[in-house]
Parts: C-alpha cells; structure tokens; sequence
C-alpha cells in the first residue's frame, strides 16, 4: 500500500495516545537524567576531580544499561504486540524469561564493581587520584547495578500493560530521593557527615532499593502483570527463540553504541583533565534534553507494536510516517534549545577557565548533534525496532560509529593532536551522518510486521 492510499489517522486519538505515553517516559527519563545532573552539579561545587571521577565510574553503569536495555527492549517490542493482541498469558511467560536473563546481567557487573573497581577506572583515565575517587564510588554503588536490572524489567512491563503514569511516578519518587540522599550525604547536611563521592554512590543505592519495592509492591495489585516463571525454558522454547531473534541484533546495536561512546569518554578522557570535565558536563546536558525525543521513541515503538499486533498493518505504517516527521521537529527543537543553554550552563559548575571555554565549544556542537539524535531514536529505536527491523540499527553503527568516529577521534586525539573540541566533534558524526540511510531504510517498510504466534 503506498503512503497516498494509507488510512486517514484520527489526529486526536494519534495525539492523546502518543502524549499519554510519551509525556510520562519522557519525564521518567528527564528524573533518571537529573540524578547525573545533580551528582555533577553537587560534586562539581566540592571539586573538578570529584565531578570528573565520578562521571567517568558511572560509564560502567551506562554499559550495563546497554545490556539491560537489549533485554527490556526485546521485551518491549514483542509484548506491546502481544499486549495488542490481548495475549496476556505470553506476556507474562516473556516478563519471565526476560528478567531470568536481566539478574545473570546484573550479578556480572555487581561482582566486576566489588572486585575489580581499579581495573575497571583504568579503561577511563590514567590519574591515579581519578582512579582512587572512581574506585570507592563503584565499590558502594554496584550494589544499586545489582537491583537496577530487576526493577528495570517490571518498569518495561507496566509501560506495556498501560501502566506509564505508575512507573513515571516511581521513577520520580526515586530520584526525589535521591537528590535529597546526594545533598545529604555529599555534603554532610546534619545528622550526616560529609561523604563526597561516597555520599554520591550511597544516595544512588538508597534509592533503586526503594525504587524496586515500590515495583514490587504495586505489581501484587489487580490489573499489574506478573512474570511466569514455571517452566520458563522448557515449555516456551518457541517464545524464548523469539526472544533471542530481537536481543541479539539489539544486543550487538546497544555494545555498539554503548561501547562506542565509552570509547569516545575514554579518548577525550585521555587528553587532559580539562577536556575530560568539559565533556562530562556536556554529557550531562545532552542526556537531559534527550528525554523528549526518548520518551516519543519510547511511544513510537509501543504504539506501533500495538497496532502491528492486532493486525492493523496500514495503520500501523501511517502511525509510523507521522512520528518520522515528528523526530523532525523535535530534533531542530532540541538544537535550539542546546543554544539557549549554552551560557547559562557553561558558568552553573566550578571549572577552570581552559575548561569552560571547551565547554563552549562543545555545547555549539551538540546542538547540530541533536537533530541526528532525535530523529535516528524516534525513528530507529521506536518505529522500525516497533516492528522488529533490530538489525538495521546493529550495522549502521557498525558503519558509522566504529568505521568512522572513533577511528577519526582516536587519530585525532592520540596521531594528529587535534583540539579538543575537533575530537569532540569526530565523537558526533554518527548521529548526523547516517541520516541519509536511516531514512532510506524507512522507507522500504520492512518493519511492518505482525511478530505474534498463535497458542505458544
């Protein structure tokens, strides 16, 4: 069916679905982002070096997160068509196998953080007081990467099963606590005493803790599915294949990408400490203006995994194009808004001159960043992954991210000695450059599919 002859879209009801989900994801996601914020704000009052070590150990974090959101994402793609479908019970068999699989996630990286937490730091710089601040930091807060990956798993089903407003106020409630636990204990607020980076890393802790009983708790109530865990393999030997079809290219997507901007940390990292602590302010920034075009993808996919689900094809692939059109706006938006920013950002944190001139420079550049990152998440991560084209994403960035970023910004850092902000720019050409493609790919529609079984 061409775009001219596809079914005319009921804009209110387009409108109110995707708002509905879209506003509390992107407002869970703006919480999620305040606590890296208010960690480099906080810690950013007390010393670069704190601010700086502690931005680069939650890299570890963030490559858990990949692993973890391969998982959930492959939950979510296939349970919103599912839950399309009004097939509860495979819901709750996929709610089973996917957090099986997020605790094995979990452990990994609680034992590498109590264990290994100076190795771990090496990958990012090669400051030896960095590298102690980071170390107590990942000593107190792998605990909170033991418990993010079951709670996260609970979020994604609720998400679902039309429960968005539940998880966006335990999301929020978390982080409330936790910017109260930060001011606390980072810096010694009575009764506490003054904890720094340590306070940081406990305040994290604190909060997943009651972030997962709040999941717990209100997933006993009626209406919250619950996971399946009889029999997970034995009896859902189909459904786990499935599964596995969706986490192996979202799997290789998120290393990719995860690895990737690790990769671009560690290199700019390298270069100097004022380089290192203009970046991590930046990073901060880029991931709290991200949150819109998040929660649209996060709509995008599970509003279109609805409709593929039960069938609705056309619809399915008009819902598509108008949210294609809509990263659009929100990218160009976004760009804006960066500019806006730019100086009252640059003078809110305690840098040094050289550092808060690359700041400058870099926020310049992450406002074109933008538009690449709005429209490639909404349209990628939401509408093809929507409907199960995962692979696309795995080899763009296998292209443009490691075939050409971070060999440019490597050579440019360590070969050619290029300034920073050069580098810092190599870091985003994947976004932008890949554009073309990604829209190429859209168009041939291959991800307007049905992904459910019968009688599994």
């Amino acid at each position: 069916m061409s775009e001219q002859n596809l079914p005319k879209i009921d804009n209110k009801k387009f409108y109110n679905r995707l708002f509905t989900i879209a506003l509390p994801i992107g407002f869970q996601s703006l919480m999620l982002a305040l606590v890296a914020a208010a960690d480099a704000l906080m810690l950013g009052k007390i010393a670069q070096e704190e601010m700086t070590a502690v931005s680069l150990a939650t890299q570890i974090q963030f490559v858990q997160n990949m692993f973890l959101a391969s998982v959930t994402a492959a939950c979510g793609i296939l349970g919103a068509q599912y839950y399309g479908k009004k097939d509860i019970v495979t819901l709750k068999k996929l709610f089973g196998i996917t957090l099986f699989f997020s605790i094995i996630i979990s452990l990994i990286f609680f034992i590498s953080c109590e264990f290994y937490p100076e190795q771990l730091m090496h990958i990012f710089t090669h400051d030896e007081r960095l590298i102690a601040i980071g170390s107590m930091y990942l000593k107190i807060a792998g605990w909170s990467y033991l418990i993010t990956g079951i709670s996260q798993c609970y979020l994604t089903v609720m998400k679902l099963s039309e429960h968005v407003m539940a998880t966006a106020v335990i999301s929020t409630g978390a982080v409330i606590i936790n910017i109260i636990f930060n001011a606390f204990l980072i810096f010694g607020i009575p009764p506490f005493s003054r904890m720094e980076s340590k306070g940081a890393a406990l305040a994290t802790t604190l909060a997943r803790i009651i972030e997962l009983v709040f999941c717990l708790g209100l997933s006993l109530q009626k209406n919250y599915v619950r996971p399946a865990f009889k029999n997970i393999f034995k009896n859902n030997k189909i459904l786990v294949l499935d599964f596995f079809k969706q986490v192996v290219p979202l799997l290789g997507g998120s290393l990719f990408w995860g690895v990737g901007f690790t990769s671009y940390t560690a290199i700019i990292g390298h270069m100097d400490s004022n380089a290192a602590a203009a970046n991590s302010v930046a990073s901060v920034i880029r991931d709290l203006i991200c949150c819109a075009c998040n929660g649209v993808g996060s709509a995008a996919g599970i509003m279109i995994g609805y409709e593929l689900g039960a069938g609705k094809l056309e619809e399915g692939k008009a819902y598509g194009i108008k949210l294609k059109n809509i990263s659009w706006v929100i990218g160009f938006a976004s760009t804006a808004l960066v500019f806006v920013l730019t100086p009252f950002v640059v003078n809110m944190v305690l840098l040094t001159d050289e550092a808060r001139k690359l700041l400058t420079g870099m926020m310049i550049i992450m406002g074109i960043y933008m538009i690449g990152r709005a429209v490639n998440t909404i349209t990628i991560n939401g509408v093809l992954d929507g409907g199960g084209d995962t692979m696309f994403d795995m080899y763009s960035l296998a292209v443009c991210m490691w075939c050409i970023a971070i060999p440019l910004a490597f050579l440019g850092a360590f070969v050619f000695h290029w300034h920073p902000w050069a580098v810092y720019a190599c870091t985003c050409l994947d976004e932008v450059g890949k554009i073309p493609w990604v829209m190429i790919r859209f168009r041939k529609y291959k991800w307007v599919r049905n992904l459910t079984r019968q009688n599994i």
